[in-house]
């Protein structure tokens, strides 16, 4: 495959948050590291935690969880000064606990807590630690950590600083990089025992993370939901059409995939939109977390997906996508993420707001670039104005065009790498 890590996966660290991590530790009592499970939190965590000082416990080991459920304030209590705490949502118990321990010494970094679920989206337990905790979401790795490169494309589309560069087309090698993934493990092995492994991950996640986090009466529909999910990623979310092969209601798919989204499987995009304008379409996205899952889930490898030129675009979106927020996670101040959908057929594929500067990135797998292909940019930018900041169109070229004020076209490798200015 093209653009290999410049070093062994083994010796890549998931560093675009390790600075967020390092900062959080020194003024927030509580930091919540969370991501789906083998990201590499725990190797984060510990990279920065021990040197610090930090003791370390893991509730992967049943008995400890039990013990700490039994009792949460003896067992937070008697907790050394500073502490790692591994995979705490198998333990919600302790968040009351670790509130009233937290209250009496607000010393910065008195926990650094991992988790593979999204604590977030349980209200109780997100609001027991409010003012307290700081929240950090870690992903699978990115193209940029992968190639030890700096995260500067974000920085680029706020400022529409975009000048004229060369790169190479990545043909079979894009599809090579969809199938690969994001997560380390899997990248250690080759690609048929690459996919083995993706597919060993989701049983186990459903298995035990989705098992832990509630009672489902039909388990064995969950990963068949997750593999249609992966079809239509990049799709609007249709709940009716995820649920008619499986003979469930349409509530009951929601709650899977409420369930799905928690341990970080799937992630819900919402729409942008303003109040004031009726015609815009307000139905949420349905991406996978990543791609290397979604094809292993599919059963495809680099040649089935090239050859796929349907099943290609939409995972090519989600990989620009999760890229995205991969690399947002190394920015000073918070990007949110959308999609945009006007009812007469307009639309951008991912819209990024920070502060009050909006950007809009279109996606293609082709090596061709039209000026239709800036529609849905062009009616993003009339409708937020000023705010509009810039918009891009990432295609498998190899040269970045103007296509009007603060509206371009790259290479899909300025995503991730630095190109030769010509």
């Amino acid at each position: 495959m093209q653009n290999l890590p410049v070093l062994p996966i083994t010796q890549v660290l998931p560093r675009l948050a390790q600075a967020s991590l390092q900062a959080s530790l020194t003024d927030t009592p509580v930091v919540l590291l969370q991501g789906p499970r083998q990201c590499g939190k725990t190797s984060l965590a510990r990279s920065v935690a021990e040197p610090a000082g930090f003791g370390y416990l893991s509730f992967d080991d049943d008995n400890l969880a039990r013990a700490a459920r039994a009792d949460p304030l003896g067992f937070v209590t008697d907790l050394p000064p500073k502490m790692v705490l591994d995979e705490v949502q198998r333990v919600p118990e302790l968040f009351t606990t670790l509130k009233l321990v937290v209250d009496r010494d607000r010393q910065p970094g008195r926990f650094l807590l991992t988790g593979s679920a999204d604590v977030l989206l349980l209200p109780k337990l997100a609001d027991s630690l409010a003012g307290r905790i700081e929240v950090i979401r870690l992903h699978p790795l990115s193209q940029v950590e992968l190639r030890q490169q700096s995260a500067g494309f974000l920085q680029q589309l706020f400022r529409a600083d975009f000048g004229v560069v060369a790169a190479s087309r990545l043909g079979m090698a894009l599809a090579e990089l969809l199938v690969a993934g994001g997560f380390p493990a899997a990248l250690t092995r080759q690609p048929p025992r690459r996919r083995a492994w993706y597919q060993a991950y989701v049983q186990t996640l459903v298995q035990r993370d989705v098992r832990d986090l509630a009672r489902i009466a039909a388990l064995d529909v969950v990963p068949r939901l997750l593999e249609l999910a992966a079809g239509q990623t990049a799709h609007l979310f249709n709940v009716s059409e995820l649920a008619s092969p499986f003979g469930v209601s349409r509530p009951t798919v929601r709650d899977y995939l409420s369930l799905l989204e928690r341990v970080f499987l799937v992630d819900i995009l919402q729409p942008w939109h303003l109040r004031q304008i009726s015609r815009l379409v307000k139905t949420p996205k349905l991406h996978l977390g990543d791609t290397g899952v979604a094809c292993a889930l599919l059963r495809l490898d680099a040649a089935a997906l090239h050859a796929n030129r349907a099943l290609l675009g939409q995972l090519l979106e989600t990989f620009v996508f999760q890229e995205l927020r991969r690399q947002a996670g190394s920015q000073p101040e918070a990007v949110s993420f959308y999609h945009f959908r006007h009812r007469d057929d307009h639309e951008v594929d991912i819209v990024l707001e920070q502060g009050e500067s909006l950007a809009g990135v279109e996606v293609k797998a082709s090596g061709t670039v039209r000026a239709e292909d800036f529609r849905g940019l062009r009616k993003l930018q009339e409708i937020a104005g000023d705010r509009f900041a810039c918009g891009v169109v990432l295609y498998d070229g190899e040269v970045s065009l103007p296509f009007g004020p603060r509206l371009f076209a790259l290479p899909m490798q300025t995503l991730w790498t630095p190109a030769p200015v010509v």
